[in-house]
């Protein structure tokens, strides 16, 4: 390539102008948003069938090894042979949707007419790059296209920070309608298209009915040349390569550097795209099956014909929804005009903007929008499809122009409901559930077919979230099983019966506060509580919050308040008003009643007293009366608060809470997630009565009991429990979703267990002993007849290490890793190549320019964040990995003591700690496997086999046994045998390695060949029988004298190191070469790793190896 054209491509400027068309990148437009210009063209659709479908495909891959880069290749091996078909014929790429694209000739109207035949033959061609080929996914892929031709107008709108552009009219509409019509691997001219051309070119067919025609073929005259009737046709497209540039595809591959268009260029591109051409590290960073949420926006307008009328009413919509999803880390990432209106294309969860509750943000955001939308002058009908799970992010088309876009059912799901359900906001299944908001808020609606959407599951329609609360709803439901115990909790319920003592003999308040991340079975435990509480004198009152309770005021105290007045079970709110004014008539005048109007939803008479009445002094007048009937309540009865998800108390409740502990004894007990406290909330966590407890993981038996009471078995295999106890943390729902997925691949078999009498011994069920659950929970897994017990065991051939993590928890891990910054996401991906455990030695010789110092210091950060753990020694590692985090109390009270100005101090020191930790322990390893597995998949093929190649060189090094044991092989002289780790070293080194291991050099063995006795020599023939046994011993007698170590040799060492030798490098080789397709290698050093069993005495190890 010429190395002019290669300095010019690295220009930021040509890599944005690649995301873009000639018609943005060439344009000059006013600024003024909206601006409308005015022209004619040919317009080209062309929908290409079978990539969704093999999205889905790999999206539900078993294996890591089937990832987004086999994808794209595939996909842009067919797109980019599309796109350079089109360039060539002179046609601009206005738009990639997916697995389609929409294509623009622009011309003066008078050269319609032979423009239109280059687009037919433009057509034809690429039906013809088809006609032969079949995918290597064994995918049929087709292509249907449209033509139409007339008069565009070119609408571009925005804000101060992103600009979108659209075309529309009649062509635009006509050239949707005409491939809608197309079959596979037809070419459908609209009516006005086959008005404007040239018809003694063309062979058509007509369509029933329809005024738009199929072409069938060209038939130019004999005497027709058309390449010079296509270069002059192409004199009239203003940036058509020609002359020096002929071998261009496009011109914007040579753009000079001009950095007032490249600004201008910039607000067209995503933010992320943007990143990624400033940033080289982050090449193909991009392209990812990654689980995200699709928002389909559809705006239907009064009088769709006019673009000065429709152009201000998607101005102010664009605006809006950039603002709402801004909020939520959104992004707009397509906007379409087509005759069924326009069409924004919105995703949550981009690479680098994953967060936390993207469901309930893209819903939350979905409400704004179709809000606003629907007050917006002109617009006729707002239609919003919301649906989450896997898709292809990627950028797909061709190197000289393409486009960051989403592929996937999931994306068509969500345009099909947009359309399907118009005027409403709908959802998928997945997103109902995932959505942390109250069932309430949906209605279910009935099931419609839908194009191209096999099943879709229920379709919801979210209500809106500002629907009047119903008493009730909000109740923990009670889900407990009597015939499955809750598991690894008895430290957290002997700390709740500890605290319910002390309540009920005492006249205080207490307060009991579990704190733990999403799926650490918080609400479990509560559940639990629940039924424990049970008892006289006193009453329960259980409540589960959502997201939408923070930002109800008072909601918390409404529904502690409604239970405490029996509101809860009335059906009407006159049933409601005739119960408040008995309860409360004793403490409140009559005149006040209407204060309880708004928080009980009843209809008192408003005095007017109230009504001259300000917010706040409202709110304290209630309070104080709620104060009276709660102090009135604890006299007859004591009151136990269970809060489920207590991180969603609205501030005006964790005040009255605050006030209510101090004045009336009340036993409040609440699960939590991490959360900012407000001030009311920190002083409920300081307070002398409160017990703070911070949840530890279960340990590893009650994750296998777990496992088996869900499975309904007795016992699973020992490779099964270790990968559920190492890929779940401890943490109940990832044991849950790995469950899923085993199941969802078909990997789990069940069997009847076979006595031990019965069972023939042979090679493979040698070590087949199974994992049980312990005594205390067989009991509840004895639902067989003796001897007729089911266990669990694997389909044959898995692989479970290299299982694609499930989506639920890959997205868990994106949200963390989008969280951090560039340079610790860079760290994190660069540790995941070496594997789950590693050494801070191996990843400073992989990670890219970085000094030892910042790698300490951001190791340390990350060890804070616990995505690493760090350990001194392997003992120490085993140690951790037998024995989960516990449960522990967490005093804030005496925290709260130390001096602020110290803390900021503090936080420095125990920094510096860490780093001093991570330098002297230098053993790291991911606090959860799911983190490596996730943040390994992000990498493209090759960069990954480049950074497995670096860790392969570094460790072969360190392959042998340790000093302890005289550094050899775990197979005697394994490596001279196989000659397989000297390849790259020199003929020097190999005799010194070879000396080290007391074997001599050529020359050295020739020349003692000469003091080799001959046999004559050695055995005369006269010797009897016990003289030649004599000799033999003798020399075997040297032999063993010779072989055996000098004691002054040995240096004593402080014990054997092998282990850890084989975790931290033989292991990880291994992998490595597989990685690399070394399957050779990868074989030398799996025999190494039995060799390394076998002596250390883990025959089971030893056996799975093998």
């Amino acid at each position: 390539m010429n190395p002019r054209r290669e300095e010019s491509q690295d220009r930021a400027i040509v890599k944005i102008a690649a995301h873009l068309p000639d018609l943005i990148v060439y344009g000059e437009f006013s600024p003024e948003r909206p601006s409308v210009d005015y022209f004619d063209g040919v317009l080209m659709f062309v929908d290409i069938s079978g990539f969704t479908a093999m999205t889905e495909k790999f999206s539900t891959a078993m294996y890591m090894d089937r990832g987004a880069e086999q994808l794209v290749e595939i996909l842009n091996h067919y797109i980019s042979a599309i796109v350079e078909k089109v360039l060539i014929f002179g046609g601009d790429i206005l738009k990639f949707a997916g697995d389609a694209l929409l294509a623009l000739w622009k011309v003066e109207r008078r050269q319609l007419k032979n423009i239109i035949t280059v687009v037919i033959k433009c057509s034809l061609e690429i039906h013809g790059l088809f006609e032969t080929q079949e995918s290597e996914e064994g995918l049929d892929i087709r292509v249907k296209i449209g033509l139409a031709a007339g008069h565009i107008t070119m609408l571009v709108f925005g804000d101060e920070t992103r600009n979108y552009f659209l075309v529309i009219g009649q062509a635009v509409d006509d050239v949707r309608r005409a491939q809608n019509m197309a079959q596979m691997n037809d070419v459908i001219l609209s009516p006005n298209c086959w008005q404007l051309c040239d018809r003694s070119m063309i062979e058509i067919e007509r369509i029933p009915d329809q005024r738009a025609v199929k072409v069938n073929f060209l038939k130019p005259p004999p005497t027709f040349n058309f390449d010079e009737f296509f270069t002059k046709c192409m004199s009239f497209m203003d940036y058509y390569p020609s002359g020096d540039h002929k071998n261009l595809l496009r011109l914007a591959c040579i753009l000079e550097s001009d950095p007032e268009l490249e600004l201008s260029l910039q607000k067209y591109v995503m933010e992320s795209i943007l990143k990624q051409i400033d940033d080289k590290q982050l090449r193909g960073y991009l392209s990812e099956l990654r689980p995200v949420t699709i928002m389909f926006v559809n705006l239907m307008f009064k009088d769709q014909d006019k673009a000065e009328v429709i152009g201000s009413a998607i101005q102010d919509a664009c605006v809006h929804i950039n603002s709402v999803l801004r909020v939520f880390r959104g992004q707009i990432n397509k906007v379409f005009m087509f005759d069924k209106g326009c069409s924004f294309l919105c995703v949550f969860g981009f690479p680098g903007e994953k967060a936390p509750d993207e469901v309930t943000h893209a819903l939350e955001s979905a409400v704004d929008i179709f809000d606003f939308c629907s007050q917006v002058h002109k617009i006729h009908t707002v239609s919003i499809g919301v649906a989450s799970g896997i898709v292809f992010c990627g950028i797909v088309g061709h190197s000289v122009r393409h486009e960051y876009t989403v592929i996937g059912q999931k994306v068509n799901i969500a345009a099909r409901m947009m359309m399907y359900y118009p005027g409403i906001v709908t959802c998928d299944s997945v997103t109902y559930n995932s959505s942390n908001l109250p069932a309430y808020f949906f209605k279910e609606l009935p099931k419609k077919v839908m194009k191209g959407v096999a099943d879709s599951g229920p379709v919801y329609q979210c209500l809106g979230l500002n629907e009047k609360v119903m008493f009730g709803m909000a109740y923990l439901i009670c889900n407990r099983n009597e015939g499955y115990p809750l598991l690894g909790r008895d430290k957290e319920i002997k700390y709740f019966m500890c605290t319910m003592k002390e309540y009920l003999m005492s006249n205080c308040s207490r307060v009991l506060m579990y704190e733990g991340l999403p799926g650490y079975g918080k609400s479990q435990i509560l559940v639990e509580i629940e039924y424990l509480a049970q008892g006289e004198n006193h009453r329960t009152i259980a409540i589960a919050l959502t997201k939408i309770s923070f930002h109800q005021n008072f909601y918390t105290i409404q529904i502690l308040m409604a239970n405490v007045l029996g509101l809860d079970t009335c059906k009407h709110y006159k049933e409601r008003q005739t119960n408040l004014q008995n309860k409360v008539k004793s403490l409140l005048d009559e005149k006040f009643h209407c204060l309880l109007n708004d928080i009980f939803h009843v209809q008192f008479p408003i005095s007017r007293e109230v009504s001259k009445m300000s917010t706040m002094r409202k709110q304290k007048h209630l309070e104080t009366l709620f104060m009276k009937i709660l102090e009135q309540t604890v006299k007859e009865e004591r009151i136990i608060f269970i809060i489920d998800e207590g991180q969603f108390i609205d501030s005006a409740s964790w005040t009255f809470m605050e006030k209510l502990i101090r004045s009336v004894p009340i036993f409040i007990i609440m699960s939590l997630s991490p959360f900012m406290p407000c001030a009311a909330a920190s002083a409920i966590m300081k307070n002398r009565n409160t017990t703070y407890i911070t949840l530890g993981a279960m340990q590893p038996k009650d994750i296998r009991n777990k496992v088996c009471l869900d499975l309904s078995v007795t016992g699973i295999p020992k490779e099964l429990d270790i990968y559920l106890a190492e890929g779940s943390c401890g943490i109940p729902l990832y044991c849950e979703e790995l469950l899923k997925n085993l199941d969802h691949h078909r990997v789990l078999v069940f069997q009847t267990m076979e006595s031990e009498e019965k069972t023939n011994v042979t090679w493979n069920n040698l070590f087949k002993n199974f994992a049980k659950p312990t005594e205390d929970v067989k009991i509840f897994t004895l639902g067989f007849e003796e001897g007729n017990e089911e266990v669990c065991n694997l389909a044959s051939g898995v692989r479970l290490k290299n299982l694609s993590p499930p989506a639920s928890l890959k997205e868990i891990s994106l949200v963390q890793l989008d969280s951090m910054s560039l340079s610790h996401q860079m760290l994190v991906r660069c540790a995941a190549i070496t594997g789950l455990t590693f050494t801070t030695e191996l990843l400073f010789e992989i990670l890219p320019c970085w000094n030892m110092k910042m790698m300490i210091s951001a190791l340390a950060t990350l060890v804070e964040s616990k995505v690493f753990g760090c350990f001194r020694n392997g003992k120490e590692l085993r140690l951790a990995l037998k024995q989960n985090t516990a449960s522990f109390e967490v005093n804030y009270r005496s925290l709260s003591l130390k001096p602020t100005e110290g803390m900021a101090r503090g936080e420095e020191e125990d920094h510096r700690e860490l780093e001093s930790q991570v330098i002297e322990y230098h053993i790291i390893r991911f606090c959860k496997p799911m983190m490596q597995k996730t943040a390994y998949e992000l990498w493209l093929k090759d960069q990954k086999k480049a950074m497995h190649l670096k860790c392969a060189r570094f460790l072969e090094e360190n392959a042998h046994r340790c000093d302890h044991c005289r550094s050899g092989d775990f197979i005697p002289f394994h490596h001279f045998t196989v000659d397989i780790r000297l390849n790259t070293l020199d003929l020097d080194t190999i005799r010194k390695m070879a000396k080290s291991h007391g074997f001599r050099t050529e020359e050295e063995i020739t020349s003692s060949r000469m003091e080799i006795s001959k046999r004559s020599e050695m055995f005369s023939e006269n010797l009897s029988s016990e003289e030649i046994r004599e000799k033999i011993l003798r020399f075997l007698d040297i032999i063993i004298t010779k072989m055996r170590t000098p004691e002054e040799d040995i240096i004593p060492l402080e014990s054997c190191q092998c282990e850890e030798i084989l975790e931290l490098v033989i292991m990880p080789l291994a992998h490595h070469f597989l990685a690399l397709g070394e399957n050779n290698k990868a074989l030398y050093y799996f025999l190494e790793i039995s060799s390394a069993y076998l002596i250390l005495g883990d025959n089971y190890m030893l056996f799975i190896y093998l």
